[in-house]
């Protein structure tokens, strides 16, 4: 009993010897107390207000070139001659062109990339996941203006090998190559929604005699739905988003066609044509660039939106 007192009285002792030490400490101990939180509140709030700015600069040069192009024309427009006497500003030709070459590269990436998921999700050792995920995500880290060479000097020569009638600049080469580059994301984040799925619910559904095939597809990949669908969507905003692969492989004809052998121009690489300097300050042109901005804004805004409203809308909790 007398030695728990002294601990006790020890303890105390402590306590109030740290507490005073720390009232009559220096100040600046005290003044880095009351300054932190405010930088750190400022450092959290970088992203926000980089937001804000872009915002802010897309918005007010959007409204001066719809001072001087009519919105309903921009938007409707199937012409897009930027530099001709008579300028028209239709963005019909490059929102086609975007969502063609995304629709190709999806078409690639999305079966690929989710059956690769399974493969390392359901059926991999962890011996063979260890080594084959790591190789997959290199595809991720290679820069993209090596895609657009691959697109432009491989696999659109090998196109026109079987189908002659390819233009050298085309919207299905560059479609391909995105689709390749997409398929680290898509399995990624696909195999992590699947590992995150119980093995309890795999060994249940193999104890009432479904095959691993059956447990794969009839109870994993519905548990893990929430986040395949939300790959496949950001996967998409990726393609969307994506710029030196199509400058340099899908050529810059501003055409409004759904011929995939024919060369198009996405939002993108006109953005990287017209401010590669043919566009002087305070032009038409010069302010279609930020009205092609803001509309490829909206575009990816959309996406991540509904990506997030799919992963609320469809996410299991176990």
């Amino acid at each position: 009993m007398a030695l728990n007192s002294k601990i006790d009285n020890h303890d105390k002792v402590s306590i109030k010897g740290m507490i005073t030490e720390k009232k009559n400490g220096p100040n600046i101990n005290r003044a880095m107390e009351k300054i932190m939180p405010v930088l750190l509140f400022l450092i959290a709030a970088v992203s926000i207000l980089t937001t804000i700015a872009i915002v802010y600069t897309l918005l007010t040069e959007t409204i001066e070139f719809f001072k001087r192009v009519p919105i309903l024309e921009f938007f409707t427009g199937t012409v897009l001659k930027p530099l001709s006497q008579n300028p028209e500003f239709g963005v019909l030709p490059l929102i086609n062109g975007t969502i063609i070459s995304s629709v190709i590269a999806m078409l690639v990436a999305g079966p690929i990339g989710i059956m690769t998921a399974i493969f390392l999700s359901e059926y991999a050792s962890d011996r063979v996941r260890r080594m084959l995920k790591p190789m997959l995500e290199l595809l991720a880290g290679i820069p993209t203006i090596v895609y657009g060479f691959f697109a432009f000097t491989f696999v659109t020569p090998l196109i026109r090998e079987f189908f002659p009638s390819v233009e050298a600049t085309n919207i299905l080469s560059p479609g391909l190559v995105m689709g390749v580059m997409i398929i680290p994301m898509i399995a990624s984040l696909s195999e992590d929604a699947m590992t995150s799925v119980p093995n309890a619910m795999r060994e249940g559904a193999l104890a009432l005699g479904a095959t691993k095939l059956e447990v794969t597809f009839r109870v994993v990949i519905p548990a893990a739905l929430s986040g395949i669908i939300a790959s496949f969507v950001l996967g998409i905003s990726r393609a969307i988003g994506e710029t030196m692969i199509v400058t340099i492989a899908s050529g810059s004809s501003k055409n409004f066609t759904f011929d995939i052998t024919q060369s198009m121009q996405t939002m993108t690489a006109y953005i990287v044509e017209v401010s590669g300097g043919e566009a002087p300050a305070g032009s038409t042109i010069y302010y279609s660039l930020y009205a092609v901005a803001m509309t490829l804004f909206v575009f990816t805004l959309i996406m991540n939106l509904f990506a997030r409203y799919v992963s609320r809308k469809f996410r299991e909790e176990y």
